[in-house]
């Protein structure tokens, strides 16, 4: 089988795998075609849709946190649950 991709994707496969995140350019591939198969057996997402609107206005209205701000309050309220 033959495959032609765009020298956009091309470029984007190629940093990828210079990058270290996919051994070779067949590897990246495979991995976009299982991500593929793996999302069409998931079905109609749709119901998703309300949840992802509500987040995207947060994000834009600045109520979020940075990631390790919460990784951080998570570890204090882990160990003040421990703790009782």
């Amino acid at each position: 089988m033959t495959v032609t991709l765009t020298p956009e994707q091309m470029r984007w496969i190629e940093a990828a795998v210079a990058a270290g995140q996919f051994p070779s350019v067949e590897d990246a591939v495979r991995v976009a075609i299982d991500d593929l198969i793996a999302a069409s057996e998931l079905g109609d997402l749709s119901w998703a849709k309300p949840y992802l609107d509500e987040a995207q206005k947060d994000v834009e209205s600045g109520r979020v946190i940075d990631g390790d701000d919460f990784l951080a309050w998570l570890d204090g309220r882990i160990e003040t649950l421990r703790a009782r």
